[in-house]
């Protein structure tokens, strides 16, 4: 198949397949005679692997090694579940990061009341959080 079907049954863009290339996650495809690339089924499955791992927020490194336990089957589970464990810390730290952002964001945005008649309070906390070592619109006890 061209790189256009692949992409279509992959459903991504044609220049996430090139971008899979460059980056050696995805093997270069065969050429026919005149230059157009040839992509065979294990092409698909494979994308549709490292798409997949996309899906769940894997970085590619990550998948990188995700790709060379799948090439040896024989080898332990043990360093799948690793690397698994390691992204499932990153995932809850980035949730933290986002709660705390979240709790930010409602605390800022308190501090409108709706009233024009002074300068925006939001948009002075803004200029007043780079003096400050905390963002302005949280307390200590926030």
């Amino acid at each position: 198949m061209k790189i256009g079907e692949l992409a279509a049954r992959a459903e991504c863009d044609v220049q996430t397949v090139r971008f899979y290339e460059r980056e050696g996650l995805l093997e270069a495809p065969a050429r026919e005679s005149s230059n157009h690339r040839l992509y065979a089924e294990r092409h698909l499955e494979r994308l549709r692997f490292i798409r997949h791992c996309r899906s769940l927020d894997i970085p590619l490194p990550e998948i990188r090694e995700l790709l060379a336990f799948a090439a040896a089957p024989s080898q332990s589970c043990a360093q799948v579940d690793a690397l698994l464990d390691k992204h499932i810390v990153h995932v809850r730290r980035r949730l933290k990061a986002l709660r705390d952002l979240d709790r930010q964001l409602v605390a800022l945005r308190a501090r409108c009341d709706g009233d024009t008649s002074h300068d925006c309070a939001i948009l002075a906390a803004f200029m007043d959080a780079s003096s400050e070592s905390r963002p302005a619109c949280c307390s200590a006890d926030t």
